[in-house]
């Protein structure tokens, strides 16, 4: 899916300055070309792109955590058996014979 720059129709009011080295330029240059956009829009979406996603890596390592520490108390510290839990462990017990 290929983001245009002119997605928001908020004006641009905040400035973003980075220093790059000549090769880095360079490269920006020719992917921005080869994206039909302006070095400046090329940065923006990159650098939106890329801030979108590492944040979505942290929310779903911080579920992943969440999610894991539930799963080992639950073993590490199960409930007790419900009224029919117990209940079907009984008949399971009667009709094995165990």
């Amino acid at each position: 899916m290929k983001r245009q720059a002119a997605v928001t129709k908020d004006p641009k009011k905040e400035r973003v300055e980075a220093r790059v080295t000549a090769e880095q330029k360079k490269h920006i240059k020719r992917a921005a070309r080869i994206k039909g956009t302006s070095v400046s829009d090329f940065i923006v979406l990159s650098a939106d792109d890329a801030a979108l996603r590492a944040i979505r890596e942290h929310e779903i390592l911080t579920l992943h955590e969440k999610a894991r520490r539930v799963f080992v108390n639950a073993i590490l510290r199960p409930p007790a058996p419900g009224r029919k839990l117990a209940a079907a462990a009984k008949r399971y017990k009667l009709r094995a014979k165990i």
